[in-house]
């Protein structure tokens, strides 16, 4: 894991909680959920950790880079989303796993000091360095096999440009330190080099480029991103859909948050919540269609807002204000106050990611894996686009497993 702050350090230690205490591993969907095999009056509804070849909890070694976080209960400490008493009984073993130095650049974080960062100056030599930490800690931990998710911060907005167009082009920007490679660019080309599945939970572009995309087909790997999707936005994907669903019309949205962990304090420079912002408004036209439905949808105000408030910790706020109207449209309105825990949400997520890319290359899978976009506020895709209404991206990627383990996929269909 790139980035092994609050979000690595909640994962950790909710996976030594299920080890060793038998703690439920409460919103992973590879360790709770269930899954229905055939017509619903066959009643075979296995668990999907039964029913795929997933790697159990027990096979997992986790590692990764920080350039802050000494080790993971510093680190988990320092986040404050579990408390003291809870760590106290884990505090050895997360102490026992360290972060190795990180590739680090101040510009994509301006509001970050890295003080764990990799001594290599060069682009390129800092993906060979990364390379070298991935092979060693395959070989120290004796992995068969290996994924990484990127947990790190939001970078600095940033397009695509020529340097992102071939992987020939990239290589040659890496030797050269193009300003245009962004350090999560750089580890997603060494994953990539090394055959280890690449998943991005943040809005950085990272993945989302024909460099990378080109990459991960030549070498057979697959990748997915991009964002977690955890507190407001998953609150839109369910809202917005059964709106939809109803023929109801939708006239405003005005979201905003209250975070005060690093997350929030990165997002408080204006060129990092851009690229969230971009991230984040991109979700109710997917789902909407304001262009098939211009009477209910076609003139939205859609407004999001995030603000650094450090007092609330990992406890983000969000406020959602939904203008509505119905028959002979006449408005109503729906109000949201999700006080929720941001790590505690992403943790299952990178668990789930982690396990279903590890399938994904057993299955001879590689490329962009779409059938994951239930995890993402702005899934990669295909020339389609991303689909963002949850309901769908769930039969969509329970179908993957159907299809995978040679069972019908579910359509819901009751025509004779």
């Amino acid at each position: 894991m790139p980035g092994m702050g609050a979000v690595a350090s909640t994962l950790i230690a909710g996976v030594m909680q299920a080890r060793n205490n038998d703690v439920a591993p409460i919103g992973s969907v590879t360790q709770m959920a269930h899954i229905r095999l055939g017509k619903r009056e066959e009643n075979r509804n296995p668990l999907i950790r039964d029913f795929v070849p997933l790697a159990g909890l027990d096979d997992i070694v986790f590692g990764g880079w920080d350039p802050i976080s000494p080790n993971m209960y510093e680190a988990a400490r320092t986040a404050g989303v579990m408390s003291d008493s809870d760590l106290a009984a884990m505090s050895s073993e997360l102490e026992g796993i360290v972060a190795m130095d990180a590739v680090f650049e101040q510009r994509w974080v301006s509001r970050l000091e890295g003080v764990r960062v990799k001594t290599e100056t060069n682009k390129f030599a800092q993906a060979e360095a990364l390379m070298a930490d991935i092979e060693r800690f395959r070989v120290e931990n004796e992995c068969d096999r290996l994924v990484m998710v990127w947990c790190a911060s939001t970078e600095a907005y940033q397009e695509a440009s020529a340097v992102h167009d071939t992987v020939a082009a990239f290589e040659e920007g890496l030797r050269n330190n193009d300003e245009n490679i962004a350090p999560s660019q750089i580890y997603a080309y060494a994953a990539l080099m090394s055959g280890v599945p690449f998943a991005n939970g943040a809005p950085n572009l990272t993945v989302d480029l024909p460099c990378i995309v080109e990459l991960a087909g030549r070498e057979g790997v697959p990748i997915c991103g991009k964002d977690f999707k955890t507190g407001q936005t998953l609150m839109k994907t369910l809202i917005s859909p059964g709106l939809k669903s109803r023929m109801l019309g939708i006239r405003g949205w005005y979201s905003t948050n209250i975070l005060g962990n690093r997350d929030g304090e990165v997002l408080d420079a204006p060129e990092n919540f851009m690229t969230k912002e971009v991230s984040k408004l991109g979700v109710l036209g997917a789902i909407l269609q304001p262009e098939l439905y211009p009477r209910l949808y076609g003139e939205i105000d859609h407004k999001v807002r995030i603000d650094y408030y450090p007092p609330r910790g990992d406890d983000k706020e969000g406020w959602d204000n939904i203008d509505i109207f119905g028959w002979l449209g006449y408005p109503m309105q729906i109000k949201i106050n999700f006080l929720c825990r941001d790590s505690i949400l992403a943790a299952p997520l990178v668990l789930d990611l982690a396990l279903f890319m590890d399938l994904a290359k057993r299955a001879g899978e590689s490329g962009v894996q779409e059938w994951l976009s239930f995890y993402f506020k702005a899934p990669q895709a295909g020339e389609a686009g991303p689909e963002h209404d949850i309901f769908i991206q769930q039969t969509k990627l329970k179908n993957t497993l159907r299809e995978w383990m040679g069972e019908e996929p579910v359509t819901h269909s009751e025509a004779g």
